[in-house]
């Protein structure tokens, strides 16, 4: 599950002022992305003598009729072999106009996973679609978690046109597909291009008679980079509170973190978004010195005027701010299942939010979206998320708050039976993003959404595993020793 926060614009910038810009490039199955990369390098001339006499050697001694621009990315023995992409692919190219960061992503439906991670921190994106088949089932997918993850600029590229020799009448139709499959998902502004990643055309070079678009270089070289966040509210999630208690700082207290958005002045009044408390900004503290003025963007240690009961995880705000942050003990949000266990009502999870982990609960799974026509349907109460399924969840916060004590017989000094399981949670499964799921009973459940808030601005999960310990008999908190009767085995 995923959570992010907003990411702040790339520092770098080309040589006419055009800001970085980072791509990624996803599809289905042998639509031809890592083939549009290495034609995307070629005709840029980015790939260095020796690497492309390597592709060379490799694309003759194959057979192949051209040169399989293919391998540039597909470093992998396996992929090689097959003929795929599994892992995610880097690659950094500039034009005279402007420089790119280029992810290449697996179109498997297995590997969706890394193609999340590649769009994660995307400002646009290159969905690829075969113009013999049309817009697929992973096209879809792909498309939905484009939308999921607030891709600014997703641009539709009609891959091996030349196979149908150019039919303009047959990327109409594709056209036709791309557009309704965006209004669909919620994609605003979507692009549509013609080209052949084989050949080149309409890639750098234009593409044939009757097609009045640009290629698809000049389009990504002319796209804006996201929004500036320093135009938006401001938030600090904190990393660390700063204490050195040295003789030359003895009282020294910095809240360090970075800036997700806004602008920060010494003199604001900030508040903490759980406590509600607040105080004045007195110094902002840089690497390079005490700054009056913080963007985002930056790493910074705020020092507050009063000693607040501030920790790492709490979120900073601006108290002028209309557009308060509210800290809730339940979320709702749209949530891709990544993971290979099964999801259901029920199920214990992490949420991270900036840099806080909260512990909490499926409650709900209320809607789940159809890949083949584009519509979610409702959920009924028994319904399960499996790998790769998109849905609407609600969740409730994790750790208790005010939640009563659990009530022993007296003289029984022994952990209670459901705490031990908790404790050593050996049923427990673990999806990535902090997302730990389990088999929670419905007394732990009701606790846990009594529990502590917590944020969630995206909801995506990807795959973690962390075996289970036995701490022994002899461990300080296994309940042995403190009891004649023995301890609670853990459960299979």
């Amino acid at each position: 599950m995923t959570t992010t926060t907003a990411q702040p614009p790339a520092p770098h910038s080309a040589r006419n002022g055009l800001g970085q810009l980072r791509l990624v490039v996803a599809g289905s199955v042998d639509d031809g992305k890592s083939t549009l990369v290495g034609r995307l390098l070629h005709d840029t001339k980015n790939i260095l003598a020796d690497t492309y006499d390597s592709m060379v050697a490799a694309s003759t001694s194959r057979g192949a009729e051209h040169v399989d621009l293919a391998l540039l990315t597909d470093g992998l023995r396996a992929e090689r072999e097959q003929g795929i992409t599994i892992d995610v692919a880097y690659r950094y190219f500039s034009t005279p106009r402007r420089t790119f960061v280029l992810a290449d992503t697996p179109g498997h439906v297995q590997y969706t996973r890394n193609m999340v991670t590649g769009a994660s921190t995307a400002d646009a994106a290159v969905v690829l679609v075969d113009a013999r088949h049309g817009v697929s089932d992973q096209t879809r997918r792909h498309a939905a978690l484009m939308a999921l993850l607030r891709v600014p600029h997703v641009i539709f590229a009609v891959n091996k046109m030349d196979a149908l020799e150019w039919s303009r009448s047959r990327f109409d139709e594709v056209r036709t597909q791309a557009i309704d499959l965006a209004d669909r998902v919620g994609l605003s502004d979507p692009r549509v291009v013609a080209l052949s990643a084989l050949t080149g055309e309409g890639v750098v070079a234009p593409a044939p008679d009757g097609y009045d678009h640009p290629p698809l270089l000049d389009l990504l070289e002319s796209l804006p980079v996201r929004d500036d966040l320093r135009a938006e509210s401001f938030r600090m999630p904190v990393q660390l509170v700063i204490r050195p208690r040295t003789a030359e700082h003895p009282d020294y207290r910095g809240l360090a973190g970075r800036i997700a958005s806004g602008v920060l002045h010494v003199g604001d009044r900030v508040r903490a978004v759980s406590s509600g408390l607040t105080s004045r900004v007195v110094a902002i503290d840089t690497p390079v010195g005490s700054r009056e003025v913080a963007v985002a963007g930056e790493s910074v240690t705020v020092r507050l005027g009063d000693e607040l009961d501030v920790a790492r995880g709490e979120v900073l705000s601006l108290v002028a701010d209309p557009d308060q942050p509210v800290a809730d003990s339940e979320v709702s949000g749209v949530l891709a299942w990544l993971a290979a266990a099964d999801g259901r009502v029920r199920q214990r999870v992490l949420v991270k939010a900036g840099t806080k982990v909260v512990r909490a609960v499926v409650d709900d799974i209320t809607h789940l979206w159809d890949v083949e026509t584009s519509t979610w349907h409702a959920a009924g109460p028994e319904a399960v998320m499996t790998l790769n399924t998109i849905g609407r969840v609600r969740l409730a916060s994790g750790r208790a708050r005010g939640a009563r004590p659990v009530r022993q017989p007296p003289g029984d000094r022994r952990v209670p039976r459901h705490r031990s399981r908790e404790r050593r949670h050996a049923r427990s499964r673990h999806v990535g993003c902090g997302a730990r799921f389990g088999c929670g009973r419905r007394r732990r459940a009701a606790r846990i959404r009594r529990g502590l808030a917590g944020w969630l601005t995206c909801a995506t999960i990807t795959h973690l595993s962390m075996p289970y310990t036995d701490p022994g008999p002899d461990h300080p908190r296994s309940g042995a020793g403190r009891s004649s009767a023995p301890a609670s085995p853990p459960p299979s």
